[in-house]
């Protein structure tokens, strides 16, 4: 249970991975879900990046989609209605291009009906400024603070691991009122067509997800969870259920599961049925009693 939002489990679905949910309502009972984040939207539309968007590699997918989405508005009036009937908590995520963008979306979603939390999306490395909010702590706690004045709903704040103390940032976004850290969005990465001489996005820089970036992402969640008091969620190549356990140990009290959407659609759903298990191998009775628990080798010796 997050403080502040008890899901009925920890295990949730990546934005940007799980579309709006109905693309995959023919998988498996979406009930089941301790949370669903639906794609990131913004105040107004967005055509998103020059193609190709995407480039799989070793153990990864590179992605430069753009936050392409329909805005706000149309969100409220499409695609939440679904939503709505999921049987489980909407984490809406969302990103702004300036503080000013804050009040106008924050007040559009605290008025909608069926949103359980807001995802705060200040970590997108495929858009202009994407990451500006994520880079400096005092940046941070300015645009959390600005949306926290303008929403009641639980904010939790989606950092980039492309920053050099992940740790303050994240002090930042607590300071500014913030419910929990998501950690962590792609990280910032180049591929190449060597024979043509190009990139092979379209938009140059992408950001890459998958098993390649999960010990980076374990990394920030680790140091995170020794930095504040607010819960952490863990994002960054979780497939398994041995990937979750890790996370969990390292500092999260809640998992997204990401691109192992687009490979293994049942991912989440078999981790959740896995987790039992594994929590029994520890002698535990729920993930609150495991989470932060990483030890020291010398204290082993």
């Amino acid at each position: 249970m997050l403080q502040k939002l008890p899901f009925n489990n920890p295990v949730l679905t990546a934005s940007g991975t799980f579309g709006y949910a109905c693309e995959m309502s023919g998988v498996f009972d979406l009930s089941r879900l301790g949370g669903i984040i639906p794609k990131t939207i913004t105040l107004s539309s967005r055509s998103g990046n020059p193609a190709p968007r995407t480039f799989e590699t070793a153990s990864g997918l590179l992605n430069s989609i753009g936050l392409d989405n329909d805005g706000v508005d149309d969100f409220i009036e499409v695609k939440l209605p679904y939503l709505r009937t999921l049987g489980t908590k909407i984490i809406v995520s969302t990103a702004v291009k300036n503080l000013d963008e804050c009040a106008a979306l924050g007040e559009k979603l605290q008025a909608a009906e069926g949103i359980d939390a807001v995802e705060l999306n200040v970590s997108c490395p495929n858009v202009s400024g994407g990451v500006d909010f994520a880079a400096d702590s005092k940046l941070c706690e300015r645009v959390v603070a600005a949306f926290c004045r303008n929403i009641k709903l639980p904010l939790f704040v989606k950092l980039s691991p492309n920053v050099f103390n992940i740790g303050e940032v994240a002090k930042g976004a607590e300071s500014g009122g913030a419910s929990g850290i998501s950690a962590v969005n792609t990280c910032l990465g180049l591929a190449i067509d060597w024979r043509r001489r190009l990139p092979r996005l379209g938009n140059f820089f992408g950001g890459l997800s998958g098993p390649a970036i999960k010990p980076i992402a374990l990394r920030c969640v680790y140091q995170i969870f020794r930095a504040i008091k607010i819960p952490v969620i863990g994002i960054g190549g979780i497939s398994t259920i041995d990937d979750a356990m890790e996370f969990f140990v390292a500092g999260a009290s809640a998992i997204q599961i990401g691109t192992a959407n687009f490979y293994n659609p049942k991912a989440a759903i078999q981790i959740l049925d896995a987790l039992p298990a594994a929590l029994s191998e520890l002698g535990a009775k729920n993930v609150a009693e495991i989470v932060g628990t990483l030890e020291t080798i010398q204290n082993h010796q």
